[in-house]
């Protein structure tokens, strides 16, 4: 699969802009605060509905405007495919696959797949757990439309559930009503904790030679999945957590709880690792991801990668661009430098200037 081109009309800084790309590598290139993340943002966008920044659609309009379009031409095992997306500030965005509106995002899904990696990537295990289940979410949205309706009727029920306690202080009587919140939060959670258990395990069976490669085979990664209930436990530890959740006015229980534990040697690097540590492994993390992708539907992804190069040094550099030669990439940066050393093959390369893609040239062969 590759991205042909993206059209934009009043995205972010860009009033309108229309880019081809190359089937391998595209750099986009230009000092900061000019617009080069936007253009991996709307390609993301178009492919999940949601920006990687967790960014509403009245964000994502262009300042002074009402309403913003997107239209992506991608390719897939031959076949064309038009995305159109409208995202307007005060209402709900309408999406379109060849000029057919679709009603759910998940009929989106499937059509190109993506893999967004950012400096903020490189801090997942550092930072707190709602980012890793955020990975696990964004990723199993993209391979599993059984995973995506589920993770949305769970949802709602937490928040129609966290609803319910906060009024039981007025009402008393409404506990009665729990027990159906209840049931309905277990079918939806025991699917959520299934899934995310046979994801992790395929997860596992990639990452190992991946980071025992890049670590200069010094080191063994293993990420364990840390349920905050398990499948066999859920109603139990509902029950038992119902007084203190009552009194907390909050769903307690349940896989939006959920963390995942990185093990290098037997050491949990999230507490003990050192940023170099958390670093490899993140960068394992998305190159397993990438293959995964491929393993699950039969064809690489579409890399974006946002900067990254100038937070990584030249060992993890060299690792990484040599690994994604064979894959659609488009990546960002400030300059062609990190590039001019390596035998890395740029395939098209873009300036972009104030919101503009001011120059389009061919890079060496």
């Amino acid at each position: 699969m590759f991205i042909e081109s993206i059209e934009l009309l009043n995205f972010r800084n860009y009033g309108q802009l229309h880019m081809d790309f190359h089937e391998g590598t595209n750099v986009l290139y230009g000092d900061n605060a000019q617009g080069k993340t936007n253009i991996l943002e709307s390609i993301y966008v178009c492919s999940t509905t949601k920006s990687h920044k967790g960014s509403k659609d009245k964000e994502i309009v262009r300042f002074g405007e009402d309403e913003s379009h997107i239209k992506m031409m991608v390719r897939r095992d031959g076949i064309p495919y038009r995305i159109d997306m409208h995202l307007k500030k005060n209402k709900a965005k309408g999406v379109a696959v060849n000029g057919i509106p679709i009603k759910k995002a998940s009929e989106l899904f499937g059509i190109v797949n993506v893999i967004f990696f950012s400096p903020e990537d490189l801090n997942i295990i550092k930072n707190g757990p709602a980012e890793r289940r955020r990975f696990i979410d964004l990723e199993l949205c993209q391979l599993n439309k059984l995973y995506v309706y589920n993770l949305v009727q769970y949802n709602k029920v937490v928040v129609q559930r966290n609803k319910l306690l906060k009024e039981l202080d007025f009402d008393p009587s409404l506990k009665e009503t729990l027990e159906i919140w209840d049931e309905q939060l277990v079918k939806y959670g025991k699917e959520l904790i299934s899934m995310r258990t046979a994801f992790i395990k395929e997860l596992n069976e990639l990452i190992h030679d991946i980071h025992f490669h890049l670590s200069g085979e010094k080191e063994e990664l293993f990420i364990q999945y840390e349920p905050n209930v398990t499948v066999d436990t859920f109603e139990e530890s509902l029950m038992r957590n119902q007084f203190q959740e009552i009194r907390q006015k909050m769903t307690l229980t349940g896989p939006h709880r959920d963390d995942l534990n990185f093990v290098v040697n037997g050491t949990d690097i999230r507490k003990f690792g050192s940023q170099g540590q958390q670093r490899t492994a993140a960068l394992s993390l998305k190159l397993a991801e990438i293959e995964l992708v491929k393993k699950t539907v039969k064809d690489y992804p579409v890399l974006l990668l946002d900067d990254v190069l100038s937070e990584l040094d030249s060992k993890r550099q060299e690792h990484l661009l040599s690994e994604i030669n064979h894959i659609q990439t488009m990546i960002t940066c400030t300059g062609l430098d990190e590039f001019v050393s390596s035998k890395f093959q740029m395939d098209k390369i873009f300036k972009i200037v104030e919101g503009t893609v001011e120059s389009e040239e061919y890079g060496r062969d």
